[in-house]
Order: structure tokens, then sequence, then C-alpha cells
């Protein structure tokens, strides 16, 4: 078991509609980090915005955006995730992966489409949680509106990790701000929100406010608002041991199962 666990967020601007260039840009932020780290975060939709265009930029697993994130993970020996449209069986899914060094991807749809723009129109939603355990550490990778739904986030498997990438709009981000910190503390397990930065091609802003939260939602790293910046934070797992064997709040959360 490893017992700290470094991860390294990447908030950023996105091209819209773009896979190529987006790929590009985000090659040369990661050949340009400063330090080693084990997992690497990118935002919702990373390869091209959070766009409703799904016939048009949609790929699949064997396409050239899950080749780079594989090829990437080998090379720096770390896992990387983030969202990109996927297009499976006639559908179009809006897809977190989780892709390891080793070539092995996890894969979590997003639950919960985002119906102010019609999401749910263009996307499948997802209808399993997925807990991705890595060198010891159990992570929940969520996706943007999953963050408003804490029931789907609840912490039922011990996870020591709740990560959200998001492309979350600047008018609505005290709620990002908010929420990330709530999650952390009822789950008493690190929260980590990415979120990008811009505008996008249907003139949405967005102004980043990534955040990491430890198990008691005391704010641990952030990246400047509005601008493109990489950082990295370690976690402990001595951290989280100390407050859940010293507070036991999880021993007495509610038993559910959800349909």
């Amino acid at each position: 078991m490893q017992k700290e666990l470094k991860v390294t967020w990447i908030q950023a601007d996105l091209v819209w509609e773009n896979p190529e260039q987006n790929r590009i840009n985000f090659t040369d932020k990661i050949e340009n980090l400063s330090e080693a780290t084990d997992v690497i975060m990118l935002p919702e939709m990373f390869s091209t915005g959070f766009t409703m265009n799904a016939e048009k930029v949609a790929e699949t697993m064997t396409g050239d955006t899950v080749s780079w994130m594989q090829d990437m993970a080998k090379r720096h020996d770390a896992a990387i995730t983030g969202s990109l449209v996927i297009s499976e069986n006639d559908q179009f899914y809006n897809r977190l992966l989780f892709v390891e060094p080793s070539g092995k991807i996890s894969v979590y749809n997003k639950r919960h489409a985002f119906t102010l723009v019609g999401e749910e129109q263009t996307y499948s939603a997802g209808t399993k949680k997925v807990i991705v355990d890595y060198k010891g550490w159990k992570i929940c990778p969520l996706v943007c509106y999953d963050l408003r739904f804490p029931v789907w986030a609840r912490n039922s498997e011990d996870y020591d990790v709740l990560l959200y990438v998001a492309n979350w709009p600047k008018p609505r981000i005290a709620a990002w701000d908010t929420l990330l910190q709530a999650r952390a503390i009822e789950n008493m397990a690190y929260c980590i929100g990415l979120n990008r930065v811009g505008i996008d091609g249907v003139n949405s802003v967005y102004s980043g406010h990534s955040a990491a939260y430890d198990v008691l939602g005391n704010r641990i790293s952030e990246i400047t608002p509005n601008q493109e910046q990489v950082k990295t934070v370690t976690l402990e797992k001595r951290h989280i041991e100390a407050y859940r064997n010293k507070f036991k709040f999880l021993n007495d959360r509610d038993q559910f199962s959800i349909t």
C-alpha cells in the first residue's frame, strides 16, 4: 500500500471541438510537469469542451484520444483521468476514463445529465458508480453535475478520494466551491474538483476555482481562478485513518440502495 498519493490537476482552457489541438496542448503541459506524480486529472470533455454536437466529435474506445491517454500514462508512469465524448453501441456517453500506466482502463459514464442545456437528449446516462483501486487507494471519480447529488457520491464503499472533473460555468461557481467542501466533509474523504477556464463555443464562461479539500473540509490546495495552471497535491493515508478513527462519523451513515 502506498501511504501517499500525488495528484496533479491541470486547469486549462479548451479548444472548441478540436480533439487534436487539445491533445497537443495537454501533451505540452504534461511533458513539462516539474515533479513525478501518481494521478493526472484533466477536465470534463477535455478534448472538445462541453459540446452537444456528439455526432461531430465522438470517438470510440480505440480512437486517438483513448490511445493518447494510454501513451501518456505509460510514458509518465502515472494514471490519467478525464472525460470525453464516446460513441458505443449506437449511443453517446460523457465518459470518464481512468487510464493506468499498465494500459488498464476503468470507465465511468456520467450519471447525471445536465438537463438545463439538454445533455440528456444527446448523452445516455450512466448507471454504475465506479471505485478505482489504484496503488492501494480507493478512488471515486465523478463528473461535473454529479456534484449536486450527494446520495450518488455517498461514501458507502469507504473510498479515500473523491474526484470531480468539470466544465462548471462562472455564474454558479459559488455552488461549486460550497459543494466540493460539503462532499469532503460528509464523506470523510479527500475531495478534489478540477474545472476548466476560458470561454467555450456557445459563449459559456468558466473561471476554474479548482481546489482540494481534506476529510474535515479544510481547503489544502487551490488553483488561481481564471488562469491556466498546473498544481500537484500530496494526499496522506494517515490523515484519513487518524480522523476516521477519531470521529467515526461514517459508522453512523444511513444504509440505502439506488435504483
